[in-house]
């Protein structure tokens, strides 16, 4: 799923994100231009320096329910 950011991804709202899409055992991956990360990685979520207006690929083996978590949070919309 390709998500469009809404707001910039720094220090509370990435421990946010990374805190939510922790709770879920599958692999969820977030993908930015070369940059490939592990979304449960909170440092990883940080390098990616998301920005309002930038594009993520969420790549995700636990199905719908992470993606509808993320979009929860108000921090992306999908594309």
């Amino acid at each position: 799923m390709v998500l469009t950011v809404l707001k910039p991804i720094f220090a509370e709202s990435a421990s946010n994100l990374v805190n939510t899409i922790s709770t879920y055992s599958g692999t969820v991956l977030f993908k930015k231009e070369h940059w490939v990360v592990d979304a449960k990685s909170l440092l990883g979520v940080l390098a990616l320096a998301l920005q309002p207006g930038q594009e993520v690929e969420v790549t995700s083996d636990e199905g719908e329910e992470v993606f509808e978590a993320i979009l929860a949070l108000g921090y992306f919309e999908k594309k």
